[in-house]
């Protein structure tokens, strides 16, 4: 009878132990953040994440604010019927919903730098906060990796030659 108190005693001590993993990411959490960047001072430069929404409520990514750039803001790339590609701000920001995820990718949704305070070259990291209607303010460091080439299945217009985000226009309010 001892054996089993002792065995019913360890494991009730353990379970808060096992239990923890189930609460390790509640809210919002962010994967495989990085940044390509383009040209020095004064460049331009494109922030890819995919965040996680781990809370049963829907959430929005509603600002983003970095301090190596004049402007940052959330864009969308778009394709006319054409093939010709064009990019616009996002001002009401990304819908995230309940217990699901939404990439942030080249050729599709990202995050825009513009005006770059200094060049940035592989290796750098850049202090991004992103603010959430109900997760509030995440904080996230991203990798320069001017490097990495996009997936193809999941950006195939993302390298689209004539896409220069140096002439991005902040939208008229």
């Amino acid at each position: 009878m001892r054996l089993q108190s002792l065995i019913a005693a360890v494991l009730l001590c353990a379970a808060p132990i096992f239990a923890a993993p189930a609460f390790a990411h509640q809210g919002v959490h962010i994967e495989n953040p990085y940044a390509r960047t383009s040209g020095g001072i004064g460049g331009t430069g494109g922030i890819f994440l995919e965040i996680m929404n781990h809370a049963d409520t829907d959430d929005r990514l509603i600002g983003v604010a970095s301090d190596v750039a004049e402007r940052v803001e959330m864009h969308t790339s778009t394709a006319s019927e054409g093939g010709v590609m064009s990019m616009s701000a996002v001002p009401e920001g990304f819908p995230v919903a309940a217990l699901q995820s939404h990439a942030l990718k080249r050729g599709g949704d990202h995050i825009m730098l513009m005006g770059l305070h200094q060049k940035l070259k592989n290796g750098d990291v850049i202090h991004l906060t992103l603010t959430f209607e109900k997760a509030g303010e995440v904080k996230v460091d991203v990798p320069v990796d001017n490097a990495r080439k996009p997936d193809a299945a999941t950006a195939p217009m993302a390298d689209m030659p004539g896409m220069d985000h140096g002439t991005m226009e902040a939208p008229a309010n």
